[in-house]
């Protein structure tokens, strides 16, 4: 800490450096958006995904991302010859186009599974060529030419292409929204926190300074490998929510310190050895709980990492840099501008006396309020346990997004996805062994038809030759390509078509086979995160428990800040699945239910609001081991601790929920569940945990809270929490309390 202090001791230099940087992270970071990407849910080592990059290299016309919905009026039908010329000809504008290939469309071959079943509604299928943002490029240059009315037909666009590019520009949209939103209501609430306008306006400043400096940071990250656009959400989230958090706790701290000496310079020492010292384990454990995701293959996942790994160091720097100069300057005027009338000494005294009571009751009461606490915390999660994991598809999308209506009527009123085949590659594979196999996979449950380069097979039997038009696009350099269409009922990515994937992989072949497609990417990336998952756990759990062994010098207590840690989250994993599942109050949150819950999310969840519940333990284990040390008293710290931070840590809670709730206004359901996950996640740990259940343990386990083998001397490992101030007058001896403990 006395690195801080010299670091920000001349703060109108400091101060000057940290606004050039800051217009270098706006000039920098002002492009983000245009760089990132929706997809990233898939483990790239996969078999599907090798199976992927196999079929884009040899059969790009095979993977249809963009889908030409025809409406060709009630009064006509597809099978009217002049629709049909129209269509024709569309078709073939699209297939001369740029960047465009693989043109399929029902009146080439009257394919029924690219006729709608009423008649009314046919398909255009084709590949855009190129990487997603390539792809997205040229979307962009078809778009107003294919849409719309044309001829007698009206048109409309979808495929992943479009549904990427939609969900850019809404999550774009969204992001300002939420801003918009959050921003007023987050400064009237600091305002009425600190009674003050200057004292509020400090945490919107370091949660600035957070959020460009990772946009940023996130900018020169996509040079070297892709990040999601979901990113840009968890910045704007974790970069105010963080930031107030840290500068709640200092200024709170240093105002604190002010009243006990008036030396700005020695209220401020105090306050970095103290309130700093908290940021710092802090910053360390949410980073920690963070940098757990890149332990998984998927981007997806590893960009929320970046991400957050980067706004938590640029929040805890700023709030231990930045923040002590702009005080050091302040002084005394950190309470200018007050316009909460009254005695401010007489409101803190009344809120410390209802803390007080309130805590002084959950210990009378200690047992009887962890039971009921924690069965109703079980409770609540217990929809988690009939979760179903899925990927997300176009029904992220808002109601009213155009590629979400596409797919809505192809699910409605077509017999089949014209995208949802499984897909078959085999190697070297002589052509009575291939047609062997094709009758073979026609065979298996729930499949309507194989196409392979040697024909149509249907329950074992082929029932169509193959042209030498469909062997040679089938067929390159050695590897044939076969689709196995799924039964009409069985959705893309529903449990059955993962069930057919598995049916399809375990049919005995003599050569190499690859299945790929969405279901098969779909149970790949289950199966990756199922088997990292333990690690990441552990990975987690470990830390955390050696930091808060380190801050508290107890072996008890690191268990239990684990455990109420993962009770603290099983309110939101049980409404995730209760409402995005289940469909659960699905009108009134403008959610879509699909039956599943997309297969990443969870694990991001748990690793985000495992590191903010730590954050709000920390605030509250450090106050209340700052009292215990230096009196020994267990009860009194436990009260004192809890009136300390009680009203810093609920307001912290409260200013984090309403930028997540703002987060979850968006219309992607994706990023809706996040943000309204994680907004009660952190309610109930804040209020329920940190309030009741933290307290009533400590009560249960009284002084033995503390212990630790004599053996270990913990004050030689222990990171000491006292300011230079408090050290000398210490009725505790050790961190474990009085000789006396346990």
């Amino acid at each position: 800490m006395s690195l801080l202090l010299r670091i920000t001791a001349r703060p109108r230099l400091l101060l000057s450096l940290t606004v050039l940087l800051l217009i270098g992270a706006v000039l920098v970071g002002g492009g983000l958006t245009d760089r990132l990407k929706l997809g990233g849910t898939e483990d790239p080592a996969a078999e599907s995904s090798r199976a992927a990059k196999v079929m884009d290299a040899k059969f790009p016309a095979s993977r249809p991302n963009l889908v030409l919905l025809v409406d060709t009026g009630a009064d006509t039908g597809a099978d009217d010859a002049e629709v049909a010329a129209q269509g024709t000809r569309l078709a073939d504008r699209l297939a001369a186009e740029r960047g465009v290939t693989g043109v399929v469309h029902y009146w080439q071959r009257e394919d029924p599974a690219l006729r709608a079943e009423d008649g009314r509604h046919a398909l255009i299928v084709a590949r855009i060529t190129g990487d997603e943002t390539q792809a997205g490029k040229v979307f962009d240059r078809l778009d107003d030419d294919y849409q719309g009315r044309i001829g007698d037909l009206d048109v409309s666009l979808g495929g992943t292409v479009a549904v990427r590019n939609e969900a850019q520009r809404q999550t774009a949209d969204d992001l300002v929204k939420a801003e918009v939103i959050a921003l007023p209501i987050v400064l009237v609430i600091l305002v009425l926190a600190f009674g003050s306008v200057v004292s509020a306006l400090l945490p919107l400043a370091i949660g600035v300074i957070a959020i460009m400096g990772t946009s940023a940071v996130l900018f020169l990250i996509t040079e070297f490998t892709d990040v999601s656009i979901f990113a840009q959400n968890l910045t704007t989230a974790l970069g105010f929510g963080l930031a107030i958090d840290y500068a709640l706790l200092i200024v709170r701290r240093y105002r604190e310190e002010l009243k006990k000496d008036p030396d700005p310079s020695a209220a401020l020492s105090a306050t970095l050895h103290t309130a700093g010292r908290t940021v710092l384990f802090s910053a360390f454990v949410v980073a920690v709980s963070l940098a757990a995701m890149l332990i998984f293959p998927m981007y997806f996942l590893r960009s929320f990492a970046y991400a957050g790994i980067s706004v938590v160091i640029l929040a805890a720097l700023a709030a231990l840099t930045v923040l002590p100069a702009l005080l050091r300057l302040l002084g005394h005027r950190v309470n200018a501008l007050r316009i909460v009338r009254g005695d401010p000494a007489a409101r803190e005294a009344a809120a410390d006396r209802r803390w007080r009571a309130l805590t002084g009751g959950v210990m009378r009461r200690g047992p009887v309020v962890a039971v009921s606490v924690t069965t109703l915390l079980v409770l609540l999660g217990l929809p988690f346990l009939k979760v179903e994991f899925g990927t997300v598809d176009d029904r992220q999308l808002g109601s009213s997004a155009q590629a979400r209506a596409v797919h809505d009527t192809i699910r409605e009123s077509f017999a089949g996805s014209p995208t949802g085949g499984v897909d078959v590659l085999v190697e070297d594979a002589p052509a009575d062994s291939l047609s062997t196999y094709a009758a073979r996979l026609s065979k298996v449950s729930k499949v309507a038809r194989v196409d392979a380069p040697t024909g149509s097979y249907r329950a074992g039997e082929r029932v169509a030759p193959p042209t030498p038009a469909i062997a040679a696009q089938r067929t390159v350099s050695g590897t044939g390509y076969l689709t196995v269409w799924p039964a009409h009922d069985v959705e893309d990515i529903s449990a059955e078509s993962q069930r057919l994937v598995e049916d399809v992989r375990a049919v005995e072949t003599p050569f190499d086979v690859k299945v790929g497609g969405q279901a098969a990417m779909l149970v790949d990336s289950r199966a990756v995160i199922g088997d990292l998952l333990p690690y990441a756990l552990l990975f987690i759990v470990v830390v955390t428990l050696l930091m808060v062994f380190l801050m508290t010098g107890s072996l008890v207590l690191p268990l239990q800040a684990v455990i109420l840690n993962a009770l603290s989250l099983t309110a939101m994993f049980g409404a995730a699945v209760w409402v995005f599942q289940d469909g659960h109050l699905s009108g009134l949150l403008g959610v879509t239910p699909t039956g599943f819950i997309e297969t990443s999310l969870p694990v991001l969840m748990f690793c985000l609001t495992f590191g903010l519940s730590m954050d709000y333990s920390l605030f509250l284990l450090s106050r209340i081991k700052e009292n215990y040390q230096r009196t020994g008293d267990h009860r009194g710290a436990v009260l004192a601790g809890v009136s300390q931070t009680g009203g810093v840590i609920t307001a912290a809670a409260v200013l984090l929920a309403v930028v997540m709730i703002a987060i979850g206004s968006s219309q992607i359901s994706l990023t809706k569940m996040l943000g309204l996950g994680t907004a009660l996640a952190v309610l109930v740990d804040a209020t329920i945990v940190r309030c009741l259940l933290v307290p009533a343990l400590m009560a249960v386990f009284g002084r033995t809270t503390w212990w630790a083998p004599r053996s270990w001397r913990t004050e030689r490992f222990t990171l000491s929490e006292e300011g230079p101030r408090r050290g000398a007058g210490s009725r505790a001896t050790s961190h474990n309390g009085p000789a006396d403990a346990p």
